[in-house]
């Protein structure tokens, strides 16, 4: 039997919680259902270890390059008005922020954001470190000259990318991490090698060629790439693991994403940091969670790892956890992107989010519409259909074509009905924010 005591330390608080985690411990976090094995490979550390003491770190002065103005305060609601200042313009927020992977919106030019009053843009840099590789992307002049995109751009750290991947190879024994669809690599299977406190070891699903992800490499990586925010490395659990297997992954995140900020203040150029609160729906560690990391020196927040299974359990725990982030710092909800769950968190006073959800389900043949709802353009009723989706929109879809005609083409498997379906989303996510905002500013929301 051994007891491991469990502090957490804020610049003005300290608690002392003491874990009975001998067998229960041991069992749980070798159980395959939790999501992970315990580190058996060196460097091996006590997986309660707390991470450095905020004392440790300088203390955090505004950037001349970066920072969060408050416009609005709702009196009705905790919603908020803001603007992010970058290096590449400001960000209106609340905001939706589009996602291009590869460095690219699937099957839509960059402009459509522009003209979707879209300010940001996600990129993940797991992706464009296996191709075309940051130190292409920085011999191109970053990311921003790469792309031809002079617009504020955010990437991740690579984790989230690396952790979806899972891992079903038995000789390294680490556990499935999460369910995924087959890979594109040719041996399937297999793809994270190791996970230990160093970082995590993965195949690349490419080539099959070894990568190892650190919170020193991953913040080279995006130092390489040049986005105006970037993400420190995290560690993903799945929704459902038990709370110890819980509290070490969120105790790992917490001395990765402390590693990954000290590389980042070597050398600054002009990006800010957004620490990534964690603890799934468990109340105890997301408090835990935003504490700490409040206390380091981050430039804004980001909200991750598993945010519920529904947007009942995504509200219940935000709306904790934003009442202990600073106000003067812009935080972000990580991976939510349908308009219920988006208006819902809006009212707590989140301030951007991220998804695929408006481009894939374009891509899949759904449409966002004011009027008409969710719906499907597939089915066979829109055949003779020939009215636009949304009179009042302005996209290319609504201004010069109809349901019909885009059922037409999704039928004819014409890759115009991706990009007008896809403009049409993003035109749609952009006006709902624009209306959100407005109806903070008359505390309607």
């Amino acid at each position: 039997m051994f007891a491991a005591v469990v502090r957490h330390r804020a610049n003005t608080a300290r608690a002392a919680r003491s874990w009975d985690v001998s067998a229960t411990f041991r069992s749980c976090c070798l159980d395959a259902r939790c999501g992970f094995s315990s580190d058996a490979k060196p460097p091996f550390i006590d997986p309660f270890t707390e991470p450095p003491d905020a004392s440790t770190f300088p203390a955090y002065h505004p950037k001349d390059y970066f920072s969060f103005e408050l416009i609005h305060q709702s009196t009705k609601s905790n919603a908020r008005v803001g603007r992010i200042h970058t290096p590449h313009g400001p960000i209106e927020t609340p905001g939706f922020v589009a996602v291009g992977t590869n460095g690219a919106l699937k099957a839509a030019p960059h402009g459509v954001l522009r003209r979707a009053n879209l300010d940001l843009m996600f990129a993940n840099t797991y992706h464009l470190m296996l191709q075309p590789g940051a130190g292409v992307v920085e011999q191109a002049g970053g990311l921003h000259t790469f792309m031809g995109r002079n617009k504020p751009l955010i990437t991740d750290s690579g984790g989230f990318q690396v952790f979806s991947l899972g891992a079903i190879d038995a000789s390294d024994k680490v556990n499935e991490l999460k369910k995924r669809t087959k890979s594109k690599h040719k041996d399937g299977n297999g793809l994270i090698k190791q996970i230990n406190e160093t970082g995590v070891t993965f195949k690349s699903y490419r080539d099959g060629s070894v990568y190892e992800l650190t919170p020193e490499s991953s913040v080279a990586a995006q130092k390489q790439l040049g986005a105006d925010i970037i993400i420190p490395l995290d560690e993903l659990p799945p929704y459902g693991i038990c709370d110890l297997t819980l509290k070490k992954s969120v105790f790992k995140s917490h001395r990765w994403e402390a590693r990954s900020l000290r590389t980042h203040l070597l050398d600054l150029k002009n990006q800010a940091m957004y620490g990534v609160v964690h603890g799934g729906v468990n109340d105890e560690l997301r408090e835990l969670s935003a504490t700490y990391l409040s206390s380091l020196p981050f430039d804004g927040f980001a909200i991750g790892g598993s945010l519920g299974k529904d947007t009942e359990e995504l509200v219940s725990m935000l709306r904790k956890v934003l009442r202990i982030l600073p106000d003067d710092k812009p935080n972000h909800v990580l991976g939510i992107g349908d308009p219920q769950s988006v208006e819902a968190c809006v009212s707590l006073g989140a301030d951007t989010f991220d998804s695929t959800f408006p481009t894939r389900s374009a891509r899949h043949g759904s449409l966002l519409t004011k009027t008409r709802g969710r719906i499907n353009v597939r089915n066979k009723k829109f055949k003779t259909l020939f009215e636009p989706p949304c009179w009042e929109c302005p996209c290319s879809l609504c201004k010069h074509h109809s349901l019909a005609y885009l059922h037409h083409l999704d039928r004819a498997k014409e890759p115009m009905a991706w990009t007008l379906a896809t403009e049409h989303n993003l035109h749609y996510m952009g006006g709902m924010m624009k209306e959100l905002r407005e109806g903070i500013l008359r505390n309607e929301v």
